[in-house]
């Protein structure tokens, strides 16, 4: 066992007793003791509890900064120091594309002799990422798969992402972060583009969450090619990206006569507002031309058959996964973003104004 003596100014100095006298990592307690708080508050502040005040927030990460913390169960075990273990940081749902861009990551990085952990998040909050991320850094994992976006970088995000090397796949970064991304306003351009040359005087937009940047960016990329095309831009509808969130949206598309076409942000929410379109009367796309994101498995498989633009799951994860790999190997060495290109593929759903549909893959 190791001791623990305090040092001058109040910040402990840690030694170790073993046979060859090596000293040790600073731990927790190290850490309450120097921000003046408990052991307990330290757990609950780097797990991201909502409850702690800001002031011993504050407190406490300005000492594990200044100590160099980070508690490393996993290395202790291993005589190597090493999990070979990477994180992947999700959000809790059964959305297919998280599913698909999981099972990728999982697959390259078996090929590159890694265990996989994932912790998952309830939702986007500051405090329940840096909860995720500190969990994943106590397990000692050597890298981390950031795939939620990030709606504010904390200094706790901050410090845990220099700590541990890390790449996002939603296009959030942080100065530490490499991002490995499909570009989202080239999908949101290709699928306007495509309903622009069928003859679509417009085209309505069934968007993501405001606040996901995939779902931001596919919305800037419809605006700017209906603007480009000097085409008038409707107003747009929000989802969430379920199925549910696209019924209710169709319902209202449905119901204004002048809709011809639509760009939904999701091949789920597509399936809901074709549902709605088929309730509705409004035949697709023989009134009414639907284009989707994703290519999930099902939308091969969907009456009718969705054109959609797709997003190559696995080649992101595999290239996320060796970005991170690099950066496992050389931390100090410039962040370097790469970006993979979506792909239309056209299929049933789509026709020109007026006409039926002319289906190619």
């Amino acid at each position: 066992m190791s001791s623990e003596t305090q040092g001058a100014g109040n910040r402990p100095t840690v030694k170790g007793t073993g046979a060859d006298g090596a000293g040790r990592q600073p731990g927790m307690t190290d850490v309450a003791r120097l921000a003046g708080v408990s052991a307990q508050t330290v757990s609950r502040t780097l797990s991201g509890h909502p409850h702690v005040q800001p002031k011993t927030r504050a407190k406490v990460l300005a000492a594990v900064e200044q100590l160099g913390y980070r508690k490393n169960n996993a290395a202790r075990m291993l005589s190597s120091g090493r999990s070979r273990t990477i994180g992947v940081v999700t959000l809790q749902t059964n959305f297919s594309s998280r599913t698909n861009l999981t099972f990728g990551i999982e697959t390259a990085a078996r090929g590159a002799g890694y265990a996989v952990s994932t912790a998952t998040t309830a939702s986007l909050d500051t405090a329940a990422i840096e909860g995720a991320l500190s969990r994943l850094a106590e397990q000692g994992v050597e890298g981390v798969i950031l795939s939620v976006p990030l709606v504010h970088v904390s200094p706790r995000i901050e410090q845990l992402t220099r700590s541990v090397p890390t790449v996002t796949v939603d296009g959030s970064r942080t100065p530490a972060t490499e991002v490995v991304a499909v570009d989202q306003s080239l999908a949101a351009r290709l699928a306007t583009r495509h309903l622009i040359d069928l003859g679509h005087e417009t085209v309505w937009h069934v968007s993501g969450p405001e606040e996901w940047l995939d779902a931001a960016s596919r919305r800037a990329g419809w605006r700017d090619t209906l603007e480009s095309a000097g085409l008038s831009v409707p107003p747009v509808l929000e989802g969430d990206w379920t199925p549910a969130s696209g019924y209710r949206n169709g319902l209202i598309l449905g119901n204004i006569p002048d809709v011809t076409a639509v760009f939904v942000a999701s091949d789920e929410m597509a399936f809901g507002v074709i549902r709605a379109l088929h309730e509705l009367g409004r035949r697709v796309p023989e009134d009414i031309s639907v284009v989707g994101v994703d290519d999930i498995a099902l939308a091969e498989y969907c009456s009718p058959s969705l054109t959609t633009v797709a997003q190559p799951f696995a080649e992101m994860g595999a290239l996320a996964v060796a970005h991170l790999m690099r950066h496992i190997a050389d931390p100090g060495a410039a962040p370097e973003p790469a970006s993979v290109e979506p792909v239309l593929i056209v299929r049933a759903s789509t026709a020109p104004l007026g006409g039926r549909a002319r289906t190619r893959t």
